[in-house]
């Protein structure tokens, strides 16, 4: 069961060398139809002709791709539950959710299927699974890895990202994504001295004092932002990115909404017509916000190196409870801005590890991994 509601197809590549990768669903692998996790799709699909652009450079590195992993349907949704292909089981505990969008990304590293696994990240897809599964993810910045080839959600908050078991697996990651990608030289990697900006949102108290625990520990400058002027922004832009997302994912996928609406789940056909309901003065504000939020994150970045909140404020919850995560996650204010995030498991003493998110500027995923690797060290 496990096994084929991981992967959706598996691959038996040539060798056993090389990097295992496995790639989630929603991105072209020459050879095989991609899905998007939805039967809408998978009852059309060909072969893809090309791999897409962000697998080029695994390719030229001899990564092995082990399979394609599944995904919640159409990439719209956090639970990770897909009706269609199977749940991917959760390692750490098979009656919660494994999270998602990437969920059989996040649930290939975590049982040791892959070394590496892509995923996308639109709205928190990357992270919230890395959090579920107790494994990290890196959400990208906004246009850094080409996402030609991969089945569009929102364009404008699109993003291929990688998962792993720690943050070495995450480098491996980024240096198969990027040519030449490396911490050394990177700025920001005299990480001593870090300023660490920390939000509380309201997260499960054994969640928060893991991340104070964590934080402590690095010997940090840790400063507490003002909640009474933060929490309303950070709740807003989750809002405003909420607006956009379901209008562009409404776009993307109106034609298959339409003409095969019985065969979408009814989760992601009722979020499709979110976007397709939406008033034109809620969009209109929601992209002026968005302006005034990534100004707003900018300053802060001025004055502070990281920005930490939790990944998602609960311990992932029941399969039958899974859209718990929809109000529970801190990931979407971060897409809105366009930034990239680290997700990190870290101990708590609750039932399952906790998630720390680590927040950057733009084109700062050096400096985010290098932070990782300094927690990963002060929890040891």
């Amino acid at each position: 069961m496990r096994a084929q509601s991981t992967f959706i197809t598996r691959c038996d590549p040539a060798g056993s060398s090389g990097v295992r990768l496995a790639v989630k669903d929603i991105i072209d692998v020459a050879g095989i139809p991609t899905t998007a996790g939805s039967r809408a799709v998978a009852n059309r699909a060909a072969p893809a002709e090309h791999d897409a652009a962000c697998l080029a450079r695994a390719r030229d590195v001899g990564a092995r791709i082990v399979g394609k992993t599944n995904l919640h349907e159409l990439a719209l949704g956090v639970s990770g539950v897909n009706p269609f292909f199977g749940t991917p089981v959760n390692p750490l505990d098979p009656a919660r959710v494994p999270g998602g969008s990437s969920s059989g990304s996040a649930v290939a590293v975590a049982t040791g299927e892959a070394d590496v696994a892509y995923g996308t990240d639109t709205g928190g897809s990357v992270r919230i699974p890395a959090a579920c599964c107790g494994v990290a993810g890196l959400k990208t910045t906004w246009g850094r890895i080409d996402v030609e080839g991969v089945w569009p959600l929102a364009p404008s908050f699109d993003t291929v990202g990688p998962l792993a078991r720690d943050v070495a697996g995450l480098v491996a990651g980024m240096a198969m994504l990027e040519s030449g990608f490396s911490l050394e030289g990177a700025p920001g990697q005299d990480l001593s001295d870090l300023r660490i900006a920390r939000l509380h949102v309201g997260a499960d108290p054994a969640i928060d004092r893991a991340l104070d625990h964590a934080l402590e520990a690095t010997g940090w400058d840790i400063r507490e932002l003002d909640t009474s002027a933060w929490l309303p922004a950070w709740d807003s832009a989750t809002a405003d990115a909420g607006v956009l997302l379901v209008y562009e994912a409404w776009g993307a996928d109106r034609a298959l909404a339409e003409e095969h609406p019985d065969e979408i789940g009814a989760d992601v056909l009722a979020r499709l017509h979110l976007g397709r309901d939406l008033e034109a003065d809620a969009l209109s504000r929601a992209i002026r916000r968005k302006e005034e939020w990534t100004r707003h994150l900018e300053s802060l970045f001025r004055e502070v190196d990281l920005l930490v909140t939790p990944t998602i404020t609960i311990f992932p919850p029941a399969l039958e409870d899974g859209d718990d995560l929809l109000l529970a996650r801190c990931t979407l204010p971060v897409n809105l801005a366009g930034v990239p995030a680290l997700a990190l498991p870290i101990p708590s003493s609750g039932p399952l590890p906790a998630s720390i998110q680590l927040v950057g500027p733009a084109m700062s995923e050096a400096m985010l991994l290098g932070a990782g690797f300094a927690i990963e060290a002060a929890l040891r």
